[in-house]
């Protein structure tokens, strides 16, 4: 099977283009705010010229002389792509500028200075906005062997009053070591990494880069903010899907308009290297901006959740019982007890509190020793219209538990366990049990024999 490297060289050779006229290399670090909403409207009609770069510069190195020498196709310039260029060769850069001012869903960036400090519970150390570095990829593929190469790489950072996106995109394999070059002077300036799912794949990608480009394993050590888990202990059955792009629609209040999805971003990319015609590139450049804006908003909104309060200021409170009692659980493992309490409280006041909102507190009641809370919760869930499912018996169980366990009332305790062995037996799947369900099947049938036993003997004793 042919090289990733080999496919795209190929892909290059075909279209039969020649490189551009002599221009004077742009100065690196340019500043590029040029709207890219505005790239569909003014470059329909421009008729892209294929860029090649001579087979003698595969290797990686570009000379200074025929960089210097280098024009890109003004349907690059459009974008707000220029040519960066340093030591070990050139790369494209797009670097886009925005205000502190400026509103992304429900959060204006310059919240990100504030709630930057509620993010120290990650790690324990005092955290600035100054100190965070945001990461999103784009990939020919999925996994995080070292087939799979970033083709874009996004970063964002928080300097002066400005949120600036820069995003570096490789035309074919012998950019790959100039664009990670300029990224590794950048990364080592911060002290945390914020991404989604980036613990487990974009930085783990990016480090297989490095190694294999001779930047060795060592490039930088980030404390990670990997928003991907909590956003799932929060936003777990509350919402369809934990993505990014249905987060931020559902909880952060973004709606993305004529967005190129991520999982087209390779086709997209593959399209460009056969036919060197960058336009449908502009969609991917937008979708991996806008990616990094909601990551943005996320620690905006995590930095509120874990130094604000619920319901106060610019931070909502959770409309549904099941999201308050998951924030409320999150916040309690991130150590902020005092606020999980207050939105425990909340949550127990909620009219309509679901099956599942209220086994989750009353679970965690139960392990804090809350049996008050716990009791009341659990026979507020027996109450329930009935359902069938997994959990539907559980708070039967665990009122004979209590009852039997804690008051050495088996009389109310044979009356709940019975409850739920009924339920079992007229469970519709019973005869498609599995082992462990068969296994609660027939601890059940011990305890109720078991209680009963207990009664038995009770009453005899209270006849002698």
């Amino acid at each position: 099977m042919s090289s990733l490297r080999e496919r795209m060289n190929r892909l290059r050779s075909s279209t039969g283009g020649t490189p551009e006229s002599a221009v004077q290399q742009p100065s690196r670090g340019s500043d590029i705010e040029t709207p890219l909403e505005s790239y569909n409207e003014t470059n329909k009609e421009t008729n892209i010229e294929a860029y090649e770069l001579h087979d003698s510069h595969t290797d990686g190195t570009v000379s200074e002389a025929e960089a210097g020498t280098e024009q890109l196709p003004e349907s690059w310039l459009a974008m707000g792509v220029k040519l960066q260029t340093n030591e070990v060769g050139t790369f494209l850069l797009r670097e886009v500028k925005y205000s502190a001012d400026h509103q992304h869903g429900i959060h204006r960036l310059s919240e990100l200075e504030e709630a930057s400090k509620g993010l120290s519970a990650f790690h324990g150390e005092q955290i600035g906005a100054e100190h965070l570095l945001i990461l999103d990829l784009e990939t020919t593929g999925l996994g995080v062997g070292t087939g799979n190469v970033p083709f874009m790489v996004g970063i964002a950072y928080w300097q002066g009053q400005q949120f600036i996106v820069e995003q570096a995109l490789i035309r074919h394999p012998a950019e790959e070591r100039a664009m990670l070059a300029y990224l590794k002077e950048k990364l080592t300036a911060y002290a945390y990494l914020v991404t989604y799912n980036g613990r487990t794949f974009d930085w783990p990608v990016m480090l297989n880069r490095f190694i294999l480009n001779g930047f060795g394993s060592k490039v930088w050590a980030p404390l990670h903010l990997d928003f991907l888990h909590p956003a799932r202990s929060v936003w777990r059955n509350t919402l369809t899907s934990c993505r990014l792009s249905h987060v931020e629609e559902e909880r952060l209040g973004i709606e993305r308009v004529d967005d190129v999805p991520g999982s087209l971003a390779p086709q997209l990319y593959f399209q460009y290297l056969a036919d060197q015609n960058p336009e449908p590139l502009a969609g991917v450049f937008r979708h991996n901006e806008i990616d990094m804006l909601s990551l943005a908003s996320l620690a905006i909104r995590f930095g509120h959740l874990l130094g604000g309060e619920a319901g106060c200021g610019p931070l909502p409170m959770p409309e549904e019982p099941e999201e308050i009692v998951r924030t409320g659980l999150w916040l309690e493992k991130m150590g902020q007890a005092e606020k999980a309490e207050r939105l425990f409280a909340v949550a127990e006041q909620q009219q309509g509190m679901t099956l599942n909102a209220l086994l989750l507190l009353a679970a965690r009641d139960k392990k804090a020793g809350n049996w008050r809370r716990a009791v009341l919760l659990w026979q507020k869930a027996v109450m329930l219209p009935l359902k069938f499912g997994a959990s539907d018996d559980s708070a039967f169980i665990e009122l004979a538990m209590y009852y039997e366990h804690k008051l050495k009332d088996y009389e109310s305790a044979l009356l709940y366990a019975d409850e739920a062995l009924q339920m079992a037996l007229s469970h519709p799947l019973r005869g498609r049990q599995t082992a462990k369900q068969r296994a609660e099947l027939a601890e059940l049938r011990k305890r109720s024999l078991r209680l009963q036993g207990k009664i038995g003997r009770k009453l005899g004793s209270h006849g002698t």
